[in-house]
């Protein structure tokens, strides 16, 4: 494993503020190198401020796509869709000029599943920033312990962006980019809040862990950069 390195805030603004600044910094970076930029986004509840303060970004988001690490096999009329969050929160201000690419696209799992993969292949290039969540069970993107595809979804040298999911804790079938994408973006962090979220943090990175996150750091190239407040 890439050792992680941690950054502490004393407020869930500070973490926005900090978050939104590096990510701006790596999608300006892209663009200037390679004229264009992918940003990969979880949802949930935890980054809507942050959302809205990367929105506000001073970078060319016209040269940038943004599309979503997991997604629940729900309509974007759901209050439970990620690109519903996506779309109220950071698709707006500057960042209203950015390309979205969803998951999500008529509910039918192996249909949307085949649709994502060949969108995302029609990028053309690599994720450069993903954003990762992690739920109080260890999981991240929709790696959720119980899977029944979890293997295939962390198998670093697998041949699939994007796959469907089934595990009975996730409430509903979802569509997620599976571990070869996530490895390949130069900036990854991950974004939590909360004491019951470090409690979990520190689980995962306790010697012989093997919790999702914890499978996600280890395959990773570079650290991952965790950003935590109260």
């Amino acid at each position: 494993m890439a050792s992680p390195n941690l950054h502490e805030f004393e407020t869930r603004g500070d973490l926005a503020r900090a978050l939104a600044q590096a990510v701006s910094e790596h999608l300006a970076a892209a663009i200037k190198a390679s004229g264009g930029a992918v940003l990969a986004v979880s949802g949930g509840s935890t980054p809507g401020l942050f959302f809205e303060t990367l929105s506000s970004a001073d970078i060319d988001w016209s040269k940038v796509t943004v599309t979503l690490v997991d997604e629940r096999l729900v309509p974007d009329t759901s209050p439970r869709s990620n690109a519903a969050l996506v779309k109220s929160k950071l698709l707006v201000n500057r960042a209203s000029a950015a390309t979205f690419l969803p998951l999500y696209k008529s509910g039918d799992l192996a249909s949307d599943t085949a649709s994502a993969r060949h969108r995302f292949k029609a990028l053309g290039r690599s994720i450069d920033v993903a954003i990762l969540g992690m739920g109080n069970d260890g999981h991240t993107a929709s790696f959720f312990p119980d899977a029944d595809e979890l293997e295939a979804l962390l198998d670093p040298a697998g041949a699939q962006t994007v796959s469907g999911v089934h595990a009975v804790s996730a409430g509903e079938s979802r569509l997620t980019l599976t571990l070869p994408p996530l490895l390949d973006a130069g900036f990854i962090a991950l974004h939590i809040e909360g004491a019951e979220k470090m409690t979990t943090l520190e689980r995962a990175l306790a010697p012989g862990a093997h919790l999702p996150i914890r499978r996600v750091m280890d395959a990773a190239r570079q650290p991952v950069e965790i950003y935590w407040a109260p």
